[in-house]
């Protein structure tokens, strides 16, 4: 059995955050809003499916998936790109690759204790996300 994500995570630690964004190519000003917001993610897993919001002041993400099936994923509130994107487990990890504009794009999910950790891959630059769990 996988492990359980569900909860609600908030962010403690954001590790070479302003890389990874320019990577993406996303603009000064967005890069400066996101560098200082303290994001919170809300899991909701059933099983293979999931629905992973990211939730800030500014914007929120929503991605809603099901582990193993490619999906078109538009990442509308980021840098905006279209990708074909899918979700698979290695073991307790949450491993996401998604293939459009920018090479080496992806992330990666674990939980150790209540910690939830996210890598976020964008060409050569890695973030490291460290969460919380609050409920």
């Amino acid at each position: 059995m996988p492990a359980n994500y569900n909860g609600t995570w908030d962010i403690v630690e954001n590790e070479n955050f302003e890389a990874y964004m320019v990577a993406l190519g996303i603009d000064f000003a967005t890069r400066k809003i996101a560098g200082v917001l303290k994001p919170q993610k809300v899991i909701e897993q059933d099983g293979d499916s999931f629905n992973i919001r990211t939730l800030t002041s500014f914007r929120n993400y929503s991605c809603v998936f099901k582990v193993g099936e490619q999906f078109e994923e538009v990442t509308k509130g980021l840098d905006n790109r279209k990708c074909q994107t899918v979700v698979n487990w290695d073991g307790n990890k949450l491993v996401c690759v998604q293939k459009g504009e920018k090479k080496n794009r992806g992330w990666t999910h674990w939980i150790e204790g209540d910690t939830l950790y996210l890598e976020l891959r964008c060409e050569d630059q890695i973030c490291k996300q460290t969460y919380k769990r609050t409920a």
